[in-house]
């Protein structure tokens, strides 16, 4: 079973997305540790979607590239970044095979993306992720966490197709499979770097919990 199917769902999603979208509104988080970079850093936007921090990072003077598996992320992107002025080095493709030399990057953002996928997904993007940083290089992501699982089960029927990944019926892009994992499992995963921060969160929504981490590339 191919379990990294869910920019199928957003592919869709994309071609309905304006201004007044949620996905086109930038994180603080993002652009407050994006403030601490040097002036010019390479940074990566690792599952861009509609590109809000991909252009707001070109915008604030740094080296953009912005990757998603979707086509019409790249259009969309690509069309914004032309009426903006902004030069972004935007591809399609995919998360397990990301088409960059080794230390291409200062910083690595992958907002709400890896956990769309299996444990061998995930575990083949983090090993992608450590190959395109350089050294010292920083990773900002978040993660499902195994505390969504519960409410997920409680909202839809669900299957587990590999150890952690489920799909769920119904609407939405959780009829993909999506990875939940615990802070062991995830220090597991994050082989070759150095936790900074790791925090499980909630976002808008009771329930909808998320791991926030911040690591060093060793």
């Amino acid at each position: 079973m191919k379990t990294d199917s869910a920019h199928v769902y957003w592919d869709a999603e994309w071609h309905k997305a304006d201004g007044s979208s949620p996905w086109a509104q930038a994180e603080a988080e993002v652009m407050e540790h994006a403030a601490t970079l040097p002036a010019g850093a390479r940074v990566l936007d690792l599952g861009a979607g509609i590109g809000r921090h991909a252009l707001a990072l070109a915008r604030a003077g740094m080296q953009v590239a912005a990757l998603d598996a979707s086509e019409q992320s790249v259009k969309v992107i690509g069309l914004a970044a032309q009426a903006a002025g902004l030069e972004i080095d935007i591809r399609e493709g995919a998360m397990t095979a990301m088409p960059f030399a080794d230390g291409s990057f200062d910083h690595v953002l992958s907002w709400n993306v890896i956990y769309h996928g299996d444990e061998v997904v995930v575990a083949r993007t983090l090993a992608e992720v450590r190959r395109v940083l350089r050294r010292g290089g920083t990773f900002m992501a978040t993660m499902l966490s195994a505390r969504r699982l519960p409410v997920e089960q409680a909202k839809a029927r669900g299957h587990e197709v590999s150890p952690g990944c489920w799909v769920f019926e119904g609407e939405g892009d959780k009829i993909h499979p999506h990875y939940f994992c615990n802070a062991a499992t995830l220090v597991r995963l994050l082989d070759g770097f150095e936790l900074m921060r790791l925090e499980d969160r909630q976002h808008e929504k009771p329930g909808s919990w998320h791991w926030h981490l911040l690591a060093e590339r060793l």
